[in-house]
């Protein structure tokens, strides 16, 4: 009701914003499944091991560390966000049709494609996330941006799970691989019709922030302490969540022979339990801050990998995902919720940018120590293992004031010269 109140006393043009960027997470929650919940199942499929699947999780986060600090530029060359978005976000997109083609190629070339088709894409995706912040903030008053992100967390929540089941109902039905081949088709054409919806977007001027003049002394993030505490626990959450996140989909597979229609349930009691945790994240914040609350998601993600690793049948993993999905809800809005909590609001662009680049380079990192794990003898459940206990050391390190243990083992380096 209040939502409604509040849109009701916005101009003409802010209503139309308002409604094209609900209905651009309508479609884009209807199209994310096709890649975000089956696109690693479609290359276990394949054959993929777990070399190919580390570069399929990694090498994406590569590209966007690096196209993410050219973002920047690419904006200064147009008058408009809108219009600064609209090629990139289209580029981005691309991920959702390419799979599609990878049975066309030879059987010895689909798995290169696969990583290919994930790489090409994420050229886009890196100025197209950065911009659409800039345009999102340009797009509706402050009165509204509450309202309005409230709305499409609610309504992407619903698409998504929507999505995900009837996807993983269509994968068990149809043959392989024209199954996958349709999800992909489909969901490239949603996420069209999402992109559809961003280009309606029209900036307010009045909103629209005009050029900053040239600084005359550059700000550098890493230079601040406060920073650089925020970066440690950054890199610890998404390095050791990401770790061993494509052996647990290979392991599921593969081991307790979970199939689509069940991944995709499993995926729906992920979004729900951490739909529902959302819910209570606020007063989890003021009762004992960001930092703690960050330590005890990342300690269930850990207990999460546990019972996978210990699970004897498949509906036991619907426990793990209970757990897992509300602790990684937790873990993530803590550590953006600190990060601008630490950091000067006087210079967001480059803490920004920092904050993102931070994120990109420990997701590029995490799949490449899970894939070390797994370069020995180790079975996969040892490895599932190994990535829980990182996690809960993770959750435990976020507590300690690692700055202050650099400072000493420096001093006692100097001591002992």
């Amino acid at each position: 009701m209040n939502i409604t109140r509040t849109v009701g006393m916005a101009s003409s043009k802010e209503k139309s914003n308002f409604h094209h960027l609900v209905m651009d997470v309508v479609w884009f929650g209807l199209a994310i499944s096709a890649i975000d919940r089956f696109r690693e199942v479609y290359a276990i499929r394949l054959g993929a091991d777990t070399t190919q699947l580390t570069l399929l999780a990694s090498l994406p986060s590569l590209v966007l560390f690096v196209t993410s600090s050219v973002a920047n530029r690419w904006l200064k060359r147009y008058a408009s966000s809108k219009d600064a978005i609209k090629f990139p976000g289209l580029i981005f997109r691309l991920a959702f049709i390419l799979p599609a083609l990878t049975a066309f190629f030879p059987p010895e070339l689909r798995l290169p494609w696969l990583i290919l088709s994930v790489l090409l894409p994420a050229i886009g995706q890196g100025i197209a996330a950065v911009g659409f912040i800039v345009m999102f903030r340009e797009a509706v008053s402050g009165s509204l941006v509450a309202s309005l992100h409230t709305r499409r967390m609610m309504v992407i929540n619903i698409t998504v799970a929507i999505s995900g089941l009837t996807m993983g109902f269509w994968l068990e039905r149809a043959p392989f691989p024209f199954n996958y081949q349709m999800v992909f088709v489909v969901g490239f054409i949603l996420s069209l019709i999402s992109w559809r919806h961003v280009t309606k977007v029209e900036p307010l001027p009045e909103l629209v922030t005009p050029p900053p003049a040239e600084p005359t002394q550059r700000v550098n993030p890493w230079r601040y302490p406060t920073f650089q505490v925020v970066a440690f626990i950054i890199v610890l959450c998404f390095m050791t969540f990401t770790s061993i996140k494509p052996m647990q989909s290979l392991y599921m597979v593969n081991v307790l022979h979970a199939d689509e229609w069940f991944l995709s349930l499993f995926g729906l009691v992920e979004l729900a339990s951490g739909a529902f945790v959302a819910l209570f994240t606020a007063r989890v914040i003021a009762r004992f801050g960001n930092r703690t609350m960050i330590a005890y998601g990342l300690i269930g993600t850990g207990i999460a990998a546990f019972i996978i690793a210990s699970a004897q049948s498949l509906p036991i993993t619907l426990l793990s995902a209970a757990i897992g999905g509300s602790a990684w809800t937790i873990v993530n809005i803590g550590q953006f919720a600190y990060f601008s909590e630490m950091t000067p609001h006087e210079h967001k662009e480059p803490f920004t940018t920092a904050y993102h680049q931070t994120v990109f380079m420990a997701t590029f990192i995490g799949p490449i120590i899970g894939k070390l794990l797994t370069t020995g003898d180790l079975p996969m459940v040892s490895v599932l293992v190994i990535g829980a206990i990182l996690r809960v050391t993770a959750g435990i390190m976020t507590q300690m004031h690692a700055r202050t243990w650099y400072a000493r083992v420096q001093k006692f380096g100097y001591s002992r010269r």
